[in-house]
């Protein structure tokens, strides 16, 4: 039987990117999934390909910072598939922002704060209800390495909205643990997962590059597999006791 079988989660941010290669690998360890992500036609193409695996799929543009869309979807997730086991909140990023502290307007600063944090807060307040009800569940956040040390490629409106979602995660996990709800975060060093991820990186010098990558002890990227095979563990009953933790997928990046 697969790890996932007969459960049920959301991905927040779903369209392309980590959220696409973690709905994937939830969808390829047997569960049903419900992905929502602003960008509709990214969304309608990255749903048509996970219809591609057995389980059940869904699929809704959603602007996490809309507390109205967040409940109408979970809800509607909730009545169409008949539980809400997981929830992955990925919808996220630096968005492109700049990263120099004086080109930061409080623009930048709201959007960033907005989807990363508010986001996160309106999708596990909706769900936990749900998940109570139902004796449990698994929400996974998506951090950074910015969260607890610093960003290399986003600025101080990415690293506080961050270190937010650890908070989050902590209390949450505190306030919920009685109820079976075990909240846990993720927090990937640098990968590239989509066109301006790639962009930034490829606009470094080869000192830079070779710079950020020998302060890594394996020496290498990660790849959004390598974090979607993260999730797929706290979504199952192998990180039973596991909660109020966040799960550095950095390859030993700030050990040094």
């Amino acid at each position: 039987m697969k790890r996932l079988a007969n459960q049920n989660a959301i991905v927040t941010g779903a369209a392309q990117g980590m959220g696409f290669a973690i709905a994937e690998a939830l969808c390829m360890a047997g569960a049903g999934v419900a992905v929502c992500d602003i960008n509709k036609e990214a969304l309608q193409s990255a749903a048509e390909k996970l219809k591609r695996h057995d389980t059940p799929v869904a699929f809704k543009p959603v602007d996490v910072r809309n507390k109205n869309e967040v409940f109408k979807f979970v809800q509607e997730t909730a009545t169409d598939f008949g539980s809400v086991d997981i929830l992955v909140n990925n919808a996220g990023g630096a968005l492109h922002t700049p990263h120099l502290l004086d080109e930061i307007e409080e623009t930048h600063w709201n959007l960033v704060m907005d989807v990363n944090l508010k986001g996160a807060f309106f999708f596990c307040q909706s769900v936990i209800s749900i998940m109570a009800e139902q004796g449990g569940g698994s929400i996974i956040n998506m951090s950074a390495l910015a969260g607890h040390w610093r960003a290399s490629l986003a600025g101080v409106q990415y690293t506080a909205a961050k270190a937010g979602v650890e908070g989050l995660t902590r209390q949450l996990a505190y306030d919920w643990g009685k109820a079976g709800i075990r909240v846990n975060a993720i927090a990937p060093t640098v990968t590239i997962t989509g066109e301006r991820i790639q962009s930034l990186w490829d606009s470094k010098t080869d000192a830079e590059q070779k710079k950020v990558l020998a302060a890594i002890p394996l020496g290498r990227l990660s790849t959004p597999d390598e974090v979607a095979s993260v999730v797929i563990f706290l979504a199952s009953n192998e990180s039973s006791y596991l909660t109020g933790t966040t799960i550095d997928v950095s390859g030993g990046r700030y050990l040094r």
